[in-house]
């Protein structure tokens, strides 16, 4: 079942803004941190030590400034990041809450990354990372919507067929036909929420829904 969201509802509860939840998914592994301190910390030293050289000059205010931001990119790169992910579906023009259920559940390891590294022989091999992912096929009385796919976690063990499932469906068509897309999900049942991002304001959700669904 779809339920059309009126005009400005799909604006309360994708936000412009980045969330906390949101931060610490665009935050990313520990990999990706260092990488941002390293980008930050090298940037703005670097930045910062020009503005040294530029005291008695116009642009000195200029040169400090961007070595500020740079400092803080640790901090506005996640916000940004994020950011932008909200606004993709913030563009759609045709929003409905979707009420169904998943008619088949299944896993698949899929490559995280890729590491090249020597071996004990002094050879160059390539290290896999691989992480367990779900796939749910979701389904309502009309048939099949979509899958929605996301990294496996504790809390994800007990899922199975049937279960009820409320998103969001986006679409650029009234009908939403061809091309949809869609949020993370609510499992009312087992009070928990899935999906590879937390796009949702999700207790804001949870109350248009009990308001909508009455």
């Amino acid at each position: 079942m779809l339920i059309i969201l009126r005009q400005g509802e799909l604006l309360k509860l994708i936000p412009a803004v980045a969330t906390g939840n949101q931060f610490k998914y665009a935050l990313g592994s520990p990999r990706k941190i260092l990488q941002r301190i390293m980008i930050s910390s090298i940037c703005g030293v670097i930045t910062l030590l020009i503005s040294q050289g530029q005291v008695a000059s116009q642009f000195y205010s200029f040169w400090l400034i961007i070595g500020v931001i740079f400092l803080l990119y640790i901090l506005w790169g996640p916000i940004l990041e994020a950011s932008k992910k909200n606004a993709k579906l913030r563009k759609f023009n045709y929003s409905a809450i979707f009420d169904g259920y998943i008619s088949d559940i299944y896993t698949e390891e899929r490559i995280e990354n890729r590491l090249e590294q020597a071996n004990k022989q002094g050879q160059l091999e390539f290290i896999e990372n691989r992480r367990t992912w779900i796939n749910c096929e979701l389904e309502d009385e009309d048939g099949y919507l979509s899958d929605l796919s996301f990294p496996m976690s504790k809390e994800h063990q007990n899922l199975r067929k049937g279960l009820r499932v409320i998103c969001l469906v986006l679409s650029n068509n009234k009908d939403f036909n061809g091309s949809i897309t869609l949020t993370d999900a609510w499992i009312p049942s087992r009070k928990i929420w899935i999906g590879e991002y937390p796009y949702l304001l999700r207790p804001a959700f949870e109350e248009i829904c009990r308001i909508r669904m009455t």
